[in-house]
């Protein structure tokens, strides 16, 4: 009972919904600090939360495990850089990082402007994340290999220097990213703070009720300037969609901006679609069959059209148009993909669970679907499953140390 007192106790306090990662993972938490403790059970606990100073922030650290890495989903990057360059030279540009984590996506962000030719002095990129602990590891600026993941490490050599077996950022790419610590959903959360003209939100509305990702939808809402853009994760589409922001319409950014929002040029609009080519005239000896040639309209879903409705919030829609598409073009990798995310937003478990190991019975090294897969595992109370898949996707993703 005193475990599922404190589940409510942690989602009072920091928002977070028991069921998102499963209340199997509060209960290794409170073993993990009961035995800390030198507490016999959850029952002692309980009054030791209540009586002891500094303890609910130790338990908050105990529940947070950080899964990140550098450039996670590229696509959201690219997108930002364009729309960082096209206000620039304007003003300053201010960018928010929700939550921070271990620091590995504000100082992507800060490489990437910077990669693009943006002078340090002209960002302000604030941090925030609930952690102390992620905070002091991301102020660190030292990494090791799991932080590095993908084929293209150029970036590395770039902006870190070895150190033993880890890496360390360089300086430039610190000096615009601020850390700080605290809790979006606290009444006083950047009270009085200047909007944001990017704010990157990845993944945390997920582990809301829905009574509190409606409320950290408004926080976000008035921090992002009217103009402003806002990158969430691939499962918040549909939440984001349904509390005052539209898509952007960037393919596989999961970028919005406020509903009505009035932006000057498009730059990240899709690119248009190249026109068919025209068709080749029938021979002169055959003018009947010319005349009844037409164009053949299509409209049979691609895989980009997919995404664009996932994107927008788009579910259902999204599903059936990937399966429509799966039935003329045949199962793959990308398909079953995005099957497996759409279904992971939609809140089935089950479905997306099977769609991830389609993937990787076809591509057993697919790193995105092993991160996804364990994530749900560990949610269904399955560490030893959830160990597993982590393992092979830091493995596949880590880089060379």
């Amino acid at each position: 009972m005193s475990t599922l007192r404190i589940a409510e106790l942690l989602e009072a306090g920091m928002g977070l919904h028991p069921a998102s990662i499963g209340i199997a993972a509060v209960e290794r938490a409170v073993a993990e600090r009961a035995r800390t403790l030198g507490l016999a059970g959850a029952d002692a606990y309980w009054d030791a939360l209540h009586n002891l100073r500094g303890e609910r922030q130790a338990l908050i650290e105990a529940v947070v495990i950080p899964e990140t890495w550098f450039f996670r989903d590229p696509a959201a990057f690219s997108a930002m850089v364009r729309e960082a360059v096209a206000r620039a030279a304007a003003r300053p540009l201010r960018i928010l990082s929700l939550p921070c984590s271990t620091g590995e996506e504000p100082h992507t962000i800060a490489m990437a402007l910077l990669d693009a030719g943006l002078p340090a002095g002209r960002l302000r990129i604030d941090a925030i994340d609930i952690s102390t602990r992620a905070l002091d590891l991301a102020r660190l600026g030292l990494y090791g290999r799991n932080s590095f993941r993908g084929a293209d490490l150029s970036f590395r050599d770039r902006h870190f220097t070895p150190e033993g077996r880890d890496w360390r950022l360089c300086d430039a790419v610190r000096q615009p990213v601020h850390f700080a610590q605290g809790n979006v959903v606290a009444p006083d959360f950047l009270a009085g703070a200047l909007p944001y003209d990017i704010i990157f939100c990845r993944n945390l509305l997920i582990y809301f009720n829905p009574s509190t990702q409606q409320r950290v939808a408004g926080v976000l809402s008035r921090l992002l300037r009217a103009d402003g853009v806002l990158f969430a994760g691939h499962s918040e589409s549909g939440v984001m969609s349904a509390h005052g922001f539209v898509s952007a319409q960037i393919p596989m950014a999961f970028a919005f901006r406020h509903a009505g929002a009035q932006v000057g040029k498009a730059l990240s609009a899709p690119p248009r679609r190249l026109p068919l080519p025209p068709m080749r005239a029938a021979p002169a000896s055959r003018p009947a069959l010319q005349s009844r040639i037409r164009p053949v309209p299509t409209c049979q879903p691609t895989l980009e059209d997919v995404w664009q409705m996932v994107n927008a919030g788009r579910l259902e829609e999204a599903m059936r148009a990937c399966e429509s598409h799966m039935r003329m073009e045949g199962p793959g990798v990308d398909g079953y993909l995005l099957l497996a995310l759409i279904c992971d937003a939609q809140g089935d478990e089950a479905a997306a669970a099977a769609h991830y190991r389609r993937v990787l019975y076809l591509d057993p090294n697919h790193g995105e679907a092993l991160d996804h897969l364990a994530l749900l595992m560990r949610k269904q109370g399955d560490d030893t499953a959830a160990r597993r898949l982590a393992d092979r996707a830091r493995r596949q993703g880590g880089g060379a140390s």
